[in-house]
């Protein structure tokens, strides 16, 4: 559901937005496509499906890390904002994997690589990112390849 296709599927989702007159949902479908536009601009070339989870990935995680600031701040009304934001985001995402499935992926990179302790944590790191790239949260591999290095 990238490259072209998420194009197409972000446009499609536009239109049913501005017939439904959802602003939010516009707002955030306007966004992304700003985001590719300008990433395709800045790379000079058609963007991968790579490139789109990147910047589709980037887009998540601005959004997650304002809605903690948010929320720190008490500051409801802007978190239910970002929420909303999110999981219109979340739409276009791969399936997310299960934290037993990531684990699983940790365990087979550590052996892969030959760590053995936490020195190894940005070897480990290095291989096991592109392998989840779009599908699980950095935070939570970082905490597992953690677990299992101590």
């Amino acid at each position: 559901m990238f490259s072209l296709n998420l194009l197409d599927q972000l446009n499609q989702d536009m239109k049913s937005a501005m017939k439904n007159k959802e602003k939010d949902k516009l707002s955030v479908i306007r966004m992304v496509k700003s985001s590719l536009q300008n990433e395709q601009i800045k790379l000079g070339r058609e963007l991968t499906d790579d490139d789109s989870l990147t910047v589709l990935n980037r887009e998540l995680k601005q959004r997650k890390d304002s809605l903690h600031e948010f929320e720190q701040a008490n500051r409801e009304d802007l978190a239910l904002k970002l929420r909303d934001e999110i999981s219109v985001l979340e739409v276009y995402m791969p399936e997310q994997l299960s934290e037993e499935e990531v684990a699983e992926i940790v365990k087979e990179t550590i052996t892969e690589v030959n760590a053995s302790s936490k020195a190894d944590m940005g070897k480990v790191m290095g291989a096991i990112m592109p392998k989840v790239k779009g599908k699980a949260d950095g935070g939570l591999v970082n905490r597992l390849v953690q677990q299992h290095l101590s």
